[in-house]
């Protein structure tokens, strides 16, 4: 089981290149951020802790192909590449629903999976090409060539997918692995593999070559209590953003988490928060000590053939930031890596 750090770049510079760096230092698979307008630029900061790190793997989980035109990801990402001396990979969707609709952009109406499948073919082109020609749906091109090369000889490619099947599917067929995100449940787990599997064994491929991610909600502490209302701050922010489908898979009734979403979308986070029970909470995040965070790992997650946890590690600075609250007690970031890389690493899977 690989473990990585999916940070949200919204710290001070310093102190995020500092947390890769130590995140380096530990073991860790790769540092991921979300390439969203909402938080400070991925690409600028990996740019950056590429030249302070030796093995850490460097990339956005995930960057959106309605936002951001797939050879510019391509092209940033064969410059992460040579930056890095080839430890650059990336991860793709459709973009964050809730984004979009500020850009007033009907998510409904982009054909997200089409669009998706066609930027992933577009990019892996680019990408072991150096050059395109395609005339698609969504994109087309005459020629289109850069000198931007990645050092790897396959510099990987994955999906980000939530509600499946079909999403699921595809990314065990087209693309080199899927990060599943915001899942906590054996059946959410099997449910996700399964459909990873069938769309892998399609293509001919041995679906356990794939990196089959769980991306979680994550805080970890020496008091579970303080570290369980850390998370509690921040699973309806990430809630909202759940198709009800994997609600269900996860043993929440969409009708119980609604007056949180609701809460949330009018602005409200305080009541949102309030409104998230303990109870929810639990079952939205992996959260504890980190004992009961490796407990829930190895029997909920590990056995359905996941084979990378990507921890989005939710701090007393991120709560702060997001929703004003000041949980004095919560660990730091640092700390939690460090007992991530000492007490659930080693013993998970």
């Amino acid at each position: 089981m690989k473990f990585s750090y999916a940070m949200l770049p919204d710290y001070p510079l310093a102190e995020s290149l500092e947390s890769i760096r130590l995140a380096d230092e530990l073991g860790f698979h790769a540092c991921y951020a979300a390439d969203e307008t909402w938080h400070k630029d991925l690409w600028l900061l990996f740019a950056a802790a590429a030249g302070r790190t030796d093995r850490i793997r460097l990339g956005p989980s995930v960057s959106p192909v309605t936002l951001r035109e797939p050879t510019l990801i391509a092209q940033a990402l064969a410059t992460l590449d040579e930056l890095s001396g080839g430890r650059a990979e990336g991860v793709l969707s459709s973009g964050n629903f809730g984004l979009l609709a500020q850009y007033r952009i009907d998510w409904a109406r982009t054909r997200p999976l089409s669009r998706v499948k066609e930027a992933l073919h577009v990019m892996r082109t680019f990408l072991d090409e150096g050059a395109i020609t395609h005339e698609g749906e969504f994109f087309s091109y005459d020629g289109l060539f850069t000198f931007a090369r990645p050092v790897q000889d396959r510099l990987p490619l994955k999906l980000g997918a939530m509600r499946g099947p079909k999403s699921f599917e595809a990314a065990g067929e087209l693309s080199d692995g899927c990060h599943h995100a915001l899942s906590y449940t054996r059946e959410a787990y099997d449910y996700a593999v399964r459909h990873i599997r069938a769309g892998a064994e399609r293509a001919g491929k041995d679906w356990r070559s794939l990196d089959i991610g769980a991306w979680v909600v994550f805080a970890t502490g020496p008091d579970s209590a303080v570290a369980k209302e850390a998370a509690r701050s921040m699973v309806g922010i990430y809630a909202s953003s759940m198709p009800e489908e994997q609600l269900r898979r996860n043993g929440v009734d969409p009708a119980e988490l609604k007056p949180v979403v609701d809460a949330i979308a009018a602005g409200d986070l305080a009541r949102g928060i309030e409104l998230t029970t303990p109870e929810i909470a639990d079952r939205l995040s992996v959260a504890g000590t980190p004992e009961e965070c490796r407990e829930k790992i190895a029997r909920d997650i590990a056995p359905s053939g996941v084979n990378h946890m990507i921890c989005a590690i939710t701090d007393r600075a991120l709560v702060r930031a997001f929703t004003g609250r000041d949980l004095t007690e919560a660990a730091d970031v640092n700390t939690q890596l460090r007992l991530i890389a000492e007490r659930v690493m080693p013993r998970v899977g």
